[in-house]
């Protein structure tokens, strides 16, 4: 675990602006290099991907349970920049349970925003989560960090769209979820940029109008006993993981137990924690 996160930790106005608005934005999270290393890395899933699954060009596309891949999208698991925060918001008990890459290419020619809009589907994460539980608003559960690697700092660009606040309500607050919602807002950001934002808020992609493909790194957070939503292909890493970076990916020490009672050694994160 590196001690740099600690320059990174949670602030009382990070916090707060969480908690009340359901999202966060951390500009600069991924330095320039970074995001000029996993640009092509993230195109040739996108093309691999597209070809073996027939998909049109211009679809856009959910590339699901992509850190098995590389091991520089292991690097994001516990970025310093953004780490100490998911943990300072959820806690220790944690471990990565959902990845995907998001690419929206540019709209086709003769597609204008004017004539053809936004494109919008407002919706909540976790699926059948949101009917099995009970209580209003429902529980966090998992949050996810989005890592920006195209630029969307002006509207029309792909960008993703939140609804401040609607997270405290199972309810979408609105009538129609392809349409836009008072008080909907596009999350403008350079790229490099890290996008926290709670499971239950109800957000949404958009259609891209810009002349580059729109390109996003999600890396889903959740409490240990809530099963992972995707296979999760990571056992070759883990020989060559350290025990908090085993944690986030999905070992259990002690077997099914050490999900719902974990023991310290189900969830090194603690003790790190505790002794900082």
């Amino acid at each position: 675990m590196d001690d740099q996160a600690l320059a990174h930790a949670l602030s009382p106005m990070e916090r707060d602006r969480f908690e009340r608005d359901g999202f966060l934005i951390v500009e600069n999270a991924l330095t320039a290099d970074m995001v000029a290393d996993l640009l092509p890395l993230v195109d040739e899933i996108d093309r691999d991907e597209r070809k073996r699954s027939n998909a049109d060009p211009d679809a856009r596309m959910n590339h699901y349970d992509v850190i098995g891949r590389d091991p520089r999208l292991l690097e994001l698991i516990d970025l310093p920049s953004t780490f100490a925060k998911v943990w300072g918001l959820l806690g220790w008990n944690i471990q990565l349970y959902h990845t995907h890459l998001t690419v929206n290419p540019t709209a086709p020619p003769g597609k204008t925003l004017e004539a053809d809009g936004l494109e919008l589907g407002w919706h909540q994460d976790s699926g059948q989560i949101n009917f099995d539980l009970e209580t209003t608003p429902r529980p966090r559960v998992s949050l996810k960090v989005g890592y920006f690697l195209s630029d969307t700092s002006e509207p029309g660009r792909g960008n993703f769209y939140v609804l401040p606040g609607s997270h405290l309500r199972n309810d979408f607050p609105g009538t129609k979820r392809d349409g836009l919602p008072y008080g909907a807002e596009p999350v403008c950001v350079a790229p490099g940029s890290a996008v926290f934002f709670d499971r239950r808020l109800w957000h949404s992609g958009s259609a891209n109008y810009w002349h580059e493909p729109r390109r996003v790194l999600f890396y889903g957070y959740a409490y240990r006993w809530l099963r992972p939503r995707d296979d999760m292909q990571v056992a070759h890493y883990l020989p060559n993981c350290g025990p908090i970076r085993q944690q986030l990916l999905g070992a259990s020490p002690t077997g099914g137990r050490g999900y719902t009672s974990p023991t310290a050694k189900d969830v090194p994160l603690k003790a790190w924690i505790e002794s900082i």
